[in-house]
């Protein structure tokens, strides 16, 4: 019986350069397009939290019948600000009789659901629960919800908590941008509602 020859074994040094190469240009695409969509999810993700924010001082201000305060802080530590860029917020009742903001220096407080010594804190976020890197612009640092739910003092229009990465150019509503940047508006009369700001007037989905 002939033995035949057997057949090399594994791969040659030119098939697996080949190989590297054709793994090297996905990663070259693929990387990109990974970060782009990592921002988007970030994007929204924090975009949702706030109007998450919003719609629960909303709802205990009617629900107390009391004047309830949505607020960006620069963190939630002791040696807290009030901030229009930051992501992490606050939700507190307002004591009128504290001044005018108990929470600042003292967003490490609990949360707590029954009124003690301000600041009485109900609700908060803090910006590294999938929000780290995005930037929210709004002006001003606070909105008050009033039992009736409707913004305190009112507002001339909606106020507008922009949110995106990197810088505002890198949205797709300014050209070349690669961002789903979103928005999220307050009306004077409480209500709140996300939507995008590259989408033309008239879709569902435009600011």
């Amino acid at each position: 019986m002939l033995n035949r020859p057997r057949a090399p074994k594994g791969f040659t040094l030119v098939e697996a350069m080949v190989v590297l190469a054709i793994l090297g240009l996905m990663l070259a695409y693929a990387v990109p397009a990974f970060t782009t969509w990592l921002q988007n999810a970030r994007i929204r993700a924090t975009a949702e939290s706030i109007q998450q924010g919003l719609m629960l001082a909303r709802s205990e201000a009617t629900s107390r019948n009391a004047q309830v305060r949505f607020q960006l802080t620069s963190d939630l530590t002791s040696a807290c600000v009030r901030s229009t860029t930051a992501s992490n917020w606050i939700v507190d009742l307002v004591d009128l009789g504290a001044g005018p903001d108990a929470v600042v220096g003292a967003c490490d407080a609990p949360v707590t659901d029954t009124p003690t010594a301000p600041p009485n804190i109900l609700h908060k976020r803090s910006a590294t629960e999938g929000s780290a890197g995005i930037v929210v612009d709004v002006n001003p640092e606070e909105v008050v919800v009033n039992g009736m739910g409707r913004v305190v003092p009112l507002p001339a229009d909606a106020i507008t908590y922009d949110v995106f990465a990197g810088t505002v150019d890198q949205c797709r509503q300014v050209a070349g941008g690669t961002l789903t940047c979103l928005r999220v508006l307050v009306s004077p009369a409480g209500q709140v509602r996300m939507c995008n700001p590259a989408f033309p007037t008239g879709d569902p989905q435009a600011c």
